[in-house]
């Protein structure tokens, strides 16, 4: 059922069938928003129960736009998984060019709101893949889009809980008066807060042309997991 005072979305996902996309796919369907995920062939069967699978090609802004609806929300996951310094030409490859194609459907196919998973920024390291995730906003800010860019640094999840080990580390840090904005701002939340912030973005559009970045002690604020539907 839906939960109350909520409005109903159209919501494409690219990426809805990742680390992040298949949990918030799964609880936008849960709240009874309308789901579709655009994806590969070979990845129909990952998608999400109760969501529409899409196939395309997220780097394609008309597979993109093809599966967008006019007044809908466009929700941007793709990204290359497990980055890391060895990786920044799949950084350009993928995690620019597909926010870039996500840009040119929104424009394209009157997409409403675009929700991007960014990164936390600046940063000390990584920063082929922190520039990659800068430059996509940018491309936003051009296209003058209606947008929330959600800002995690690291998310802790099933297969994702190695930095758990220096939690100690970044307690401290983050107490330190001379370390703690950047200790906060790169600090790390759970898949539930991630998902709960991804899912209020979606629920709570900011007004038209408006651009809202949401940083990680905003999203560690989030439920750990959104409303169950009444």
């Amino acid at each position: 059922m839906t939960p109350p005072d909520t409005i109903l979305r159209d919501v494409l996902v690219t990426g809805g069938t990742g680390y992040v996309g298949r949990p918030l796919t799964a609880a936008l369907v849960a709240r009874g928003h309308r789901v579709r995920v655009l994806c590969r062939a070979a990845s129909r069967d990952r998608v999400a129960a109760g969501a529409q699978p899409i196939e395309g090609d997220a780097l394609s802004p008309t597979s993109v736009a093809a599966a967008a609806t006019d007044a809908g929300t466009l929700v941007h996951l793709v990204g290359t998984p497990h980055p890391s310094p060895a990786k920044a030409a799949e950084f350009e490859r993928v995690d620019l060019a597909s926010v870039r194609a996500s840009v040119a459907a929104a424009r394209a196919a009157g997409v409403a709101h675009l929700v991007y998973m960014s990164v936390a920024q600046p940063a000390p390291v990584m920063r082929a893949y922190v520039d990659a995730r800068r430059r996509g906003e940018e491309a936003i800010a051009q296209g003058g889009l209606t947008a929330t860019i959600v800002r995690p640094w690291y998310v802790l999840g099933p297969g994702h809980r190695w930095p758990t080990v220096l939690l100690p580390i970044v307690k401290l840090v983050e107490w330190l008066p001379a370390t703690r904005e950047a200790a906060r701002r790169l600090g790390f939340v759970t898949l539930a807060q991630m998902v709960a912030a991804l899912v209020r973005a979606v629920e709570h559009p900011p007004g038209p042309a408006e651009r809202r970045v949401v940083e990680v002690p905003a999203i560690r604020d989030e439920e750990a997991t959104p409303p169950p539907p009444r």
